[in-house]
């Protein structure tokens, strides 16, 4: 879907560029909502700008960027030209750090403008659905400004509103994954009571297993490769407690009374859980500065380590491309395209995500007087999501990115070098139990308030 948006936006551009999300629609896309295009063509500019961050953080950048004649400070030049570019800027976590805050900046202007837009029919509306044109211009103003921030503190600043952020944006990627199972398992349970099939049955206990073996592997090679015998107190502690927890939780998801409240919960959703619980643990790890607690993944199977910066001032020394960096885009990109074409049946969820049931996709296209197949309108009457609650979401997004590729190493100020630091470590298991609170919340709920509607 988001390749087939990208490539019909292109082809319309000519006739659209200040026109609404419907007429990004075009023949190769049957049908859809106007509510999912828009969200769709959102989280396509933040992909854009990751891609954009992931190019410029690239090992050689900045040497390459020398060759240019005039174009880098210290760099070859034509005579009779000055060399005007810092390239310590465009490159490396700067660059980074820069490019992301363009994209924060973007989202959380549209977040503010969007508050408490009702209907398709309120004029910023047209404003969320159209417009793509000056909307995309107005990125590149605000990214193009961002590269001229003098360094002074701001990369020091900007990393712990991106801690902050990224720590919200676990918890929101935690939610998306309990809606995630919830629906899959609801979808599958109800294929093999109506079609009298065991294979769907035999496919949840599939995959379950699957889950719950990842995560127990998961536990035994953090004992083995993060822990040492008179070493590593706190990630002994941080799997020790992650495991207790994980099994609390599924036990309580199979509990009679939990079942009879809540006849979807499972072991499905509880085994995705842990599975994702194994993961921010592990991401939490390699963040520790005790490098005998610490190893690189990737050096296991290749000759590839992760050097810790050395205080030289070479500011792209850090590598996001770790095991832990390329994992965690993959998890970012999932519950970005799961946010934007989601269809909730999960009232708890729907709360939390200011989203509507059904809201999601689903529509008939229909052709304009001009030919062009548009999407429906779909929130004439009501919106199906909270435009600002959306753009706040890509807001932490753009956060999450940013610490993501710079591998939560904190700027110093002093040598202009990343070095990582127990606070991310703090953050990111901070982020799992609060995360595990939030599965166990959606499960005895029911039972908390029983006059309420958790359908």
């Amino acid at each position: 879907m988001g390749a087939c948006l990208a490539l019909c936006s292109v082809a319309s551009c000519a006739s659209c560029l200040c026109g609404s999300a419907p007429c990004l629609l075009c023949g190769c896309c049957p049908s859809s909502n106007n509510s999912t295009i828009t969200r769709l063509v959102f989280s396509f500019f933040l992909l854009l700008g990751t891609l954009v961050s992931v190019i410029m953080i690239l090992p050689g950048m900045e040497t390459q960027l020398r060759k240019i004649p005039g174009f880098c400070q210290g760099g070859s030049a034509i005579p009779g030209f000055e060399n005007q570019v810092n390239c310590d800027v465009i490159v490396g976590y700067k660059s980074v750090y820069r490019m992301c805050f363009a994209m924060t900046c973007f989202f959380f202007l549209f977040s503010a403008i969007m508050i408490r837009v009702r209907s398709s029919k309120d004029p910023r509306a047209a404003i969320q659905n159209g417009f793509w044109f000056f909307k995309f211009l107005i990125l590149i103003g605000i990214t193009v400004g961002a590269f001229f921030i003098p360094d002074g503190t701001f990369n020091t600043v900007w990393f712990y509103f991106g801690v902050v952020g990224s720590f919200i944006f676990i918890l929101i990627q935690l939610i998306l994954l309990i809606d995630f199972a919830h629906s899959w398992n609801k979808l599958w349970v109800a294929n093999a009571e109506d079609g009298g099939s065991k294979g769907w049955f035999a496919g949840l206990l599939l995959f379950t297993v699957l889950y719950y073996a990842l995560a127990f592997t998961a536990v035994v090679l953090f004992y083995v490769y993060y822990t040492q015998p008179d070493d590593c107190t706190e990630h002994k502690v941080f799997i020790s407690l992650n495991l207790i927890f994980c099994v609390i939780i599924s036990i309580v998801s199979i509990l009679p009374k939990i079942q009879e409240a809540q006849p979807h919960s499972g072991l499905l959703q509880a085994s995705l859980i842990s599975l994702y619980t194994m993961y921010v643990t592990w991401s939490a790890m390699t963040n520790n500065p005790n490098r005998n607690c610490n190893p690189s993944l990737l050096s296991f199977v290749s000759n590839i380590s992760t050097t810790e910066p050395s205080g030289d001032g070479i500011p792209g020394q850090v590598q996001w491309w770790d095991a832990q960096g390329i994992v965690g885009l993959i998890i970012f990109l999932f519950c970005t395209l799961y946010a934007s074409i989601r269809s909730s049946s999960n009232t708890q969820v729907n709360k939390l995500m200011q989203t509507e049931e059904g809201g999601g996709s689903g529509g008939e296209g229909v052709v304009g007087e001009d030919g062009i197949l548009r999407a429906v309108d779909n929130e004439e009457e009501k919106v199906s999501y909270s435009y600002s609650v959306f753009h706040f979401h890509l807001c932490l997004a753009s956060l999450y990115i940013m610490m993501t590729l710079t591998n939560w190493y904190q700027p110093d100020t002093t040598t202009q070098a990343m070095q990582s630091d127990m606070p991310a470590v703090w953050v990111k298991m901070s982020s799992s139990w609060l995360g595990l609170g939030l599965y166990l919340w959606t499960l005895i709920a029911p039972l908390v308030f029983p006059d309420r509607n958790f359908n």
